[in-house]
């Protein structure tokens, strides 16, 4: 099988990824969302481009401005999001969930407020749309019809911007999209972090990984790149249970 690179939160800087895929020629690099992109992503990605494709998912700050949406989904990669389907990339069965979980759409071990972006936006009338859909901010919420699409479906990899329950800070339905797509392997950003996870596998039934700051890891593991912030002891508080439980 080809090689896959799995990059945590760029936002904004590009020149390590460039690096990377210049010195080691992966088949794929999959960035976790928060990417935060200065120019379209291909132009960001053209010299690399003739030996590395680029897919990538979206995360919460990828929806702060209309020119970082605008560099994403207007871009000539736009049909490389991963979001919401499964894909086949380098071989390999990828599914793709983007964004985050935010309280006015729907917040895990709370009752779901809105089962899809229509809904919400038939409750909120046109203060909830942008360019005849969702508000923009919402287009980084996770909603329940994005995990619902995904059901059914097999994958060999799962990758999403939020964090299995074995994060501290993460959620247990990404648990069980997870075990529902029968994957083996799991990628996730968004905090900045990269944790040992080896004592949870028994339970999520895959092996999960969180890639830090900027970090580059490859499809066994292997750490290409440490995140800026790897080396950081995040403090846990130890009465706090997983999101979702």
């Amino acid at each position: 099988m080809s090689t896959l690179f799995f990059c945590g939160d760029t936002h904004g800087q590009f020149d390590h990824l460039i690096e990377a895929a210049r010195l080691h020629k992966p088949a794929a690099m999959i960035l976790l969302g928060d990417i935060q992109a200065t120019a379209p992503l291909h132009e960001i990605f053209a010299p690399v481009m003739e030996h590395t494709e680029i897919w990538f998912i979206h995360g919460n700050h990828d929806t702060d401005s209309v020119a970082q949406y605008d560099h994403l989904y207007n871009s000539s990669l736009a049909s490389n999001n991963l979001h919401g389907r499964v894909c086949e990339v380098a071989g390999y069965r990828i599914a793709g969930l983007g964004g985050i979980f935010r309280g006015q759409i729907w917040m895990p071990g709370q009752a779901q407020r809105f089962f899809d972006p229509p809904s919400y936006m038939a409750a909120g009338g046109r203060g909830n749309q942008w360019r005849t859909g969702v508000s923009r901010k919402h287009r980084s919420s996770i909603f329940p019809s994005d995990i619902a699409g995904l059901q059914g479906q097999k994958a060999d990899i799962l990758v999403t911007h939020e964090a299995p329950s074995c994060h501290p800070h993460g959620f247990v339905p990404i648990d069980h999209l997870a075990r529902q797509l029968k994957v083996s392997v799991s990628f996730h950003g968004h905090h900045h972090d990269r944790r040992d996870y080896s004592r949870d596998v028994p339970r999520l039934g895959f092996q999960p990984f969180g890639v830090g700051l900027r970090g580059i890891t490859a499809l066994n593991g292997e750490v290409i790149r440490p995140g800026d912030m790897d080396h950081v002891e995040f403090p846990v508080d130890p009465r706090r249970r997983p999101r979702g439980v």
